[in-house]
């Protein structure tokens, strides 16, 4: 049972980091984006994030697991790609090239989209929280998909 916690501690984890960053990402795009509709769909995709992160925190501590705080070490996991992935978004922001910031946020998407496929495919998940992993998935995946037209149709 300890080594099936374990596994499910660090998909949850690689979730929650995930969502932090992807939060953090869209909160720092949306302060210096110019185009009021990216604003908008930024602040809504940042509050979608947060809203996981507290539903996944919850159902972490209802099974009496804590998410970790983050470690800079983790570079080889998934978690430290996906804070890669939103590192540039200050940089092409304040350039204000539309597709350029939705490209970046897309690549951020595209490293949510690969934990949560991770996640979802992971073996021992308790039908609670898989449900959880589903819903969310849903989202991101059309998240993800909204970014990407909307760099398609900005080019």
């Amino acid at each position: 049972m300890a080594s099936e916690n374990t596994a499910l501690k660090t998909v949850l984890n690689e979730l929650v980091e995930t969502l932090k960053d992807g939060e953090r990402g869209y909160s720092e795009a949306l302060t210096d984006v110019k185009d009021t509709d990216l604003k908008d769909i930024f602040k809504k995709y940042a509050l979608q994030r947060d809203g996981y992160l507290t539903e996944l925190e919850n159902a972490m501590h209802n099974l009496n697991l804590h998410p970790e705080e983050s470690k800079e070490s983790k570079t080889d996991s998934i978690v430290g790609t996906a804070h890669r992935a939103w590192i540039n978004i200050k940089a092409v922001v304040t350039g204000n090239d539309r597709h350029a910031i939705l490209a970046e946020c897309e690549r951020g998407e595209d490293y949510a989209k690969k934990a949560y496929e991770k996640a979802s495919q992971a073996q021992g998940i308790p039908s609670d929280i898989k449900a959880i992993i589903d819903k969310q998935f849903s989202g991101i995946k059309e998240a993800h998909d909204t970014i990407r037209n909307l760099r398609d149709s900005s080019k």
